[in-house]
């Protein structure tokens, strides 16, 4: 995925994707990461997964209503600031919207 994929950021997050050409599950498939290098203490980058998850679930339907083939996404958080929920919504809207501009959805 990392070799072939390509990817769009809007700082702290990013966005790593690949086409599947084989899925059977859905269009999408998710997976999420915090870096150990930012949050030494597991419970720290949990809260930080959940959050990313959450705002993931409320936005998918910008991307689900966009694309047509099936795709792998993989979803990071960048940094080791702590942004509120309400900051990492904000740019998670904003990262799947230039993910849809740089796809030409």
């Amino acid at each position: 995925m990392f070799t072939e994929g390509k990817s769009v950021s809007k700082y702290p997050l990013r966005l790593v994707y690949v086409p599947l050409e084989n899925a059977e599950d859905g269009i999408i498939k998710m997976g999420v990461s915090v870096s150990k290098k930012h949050f030494k203490k597991a419970v720290d980058r949990n809260s930080f997964k959940r959050i990313l998850r959450e705002t993931y679930r409320l936005n998918k339907h910008l991307l689900t209503d966009k694309l047509v083939d099936p795709t792998a996404f993989m979803f990071f958080y960048q940094t080791k600031d702590r942004l509120t929920y309400e900051e990492i919504q904000t740019k998670t809207v904003q990262l799947f919207e230039k993910f849809i501009a740089k796809e030409g959805l």
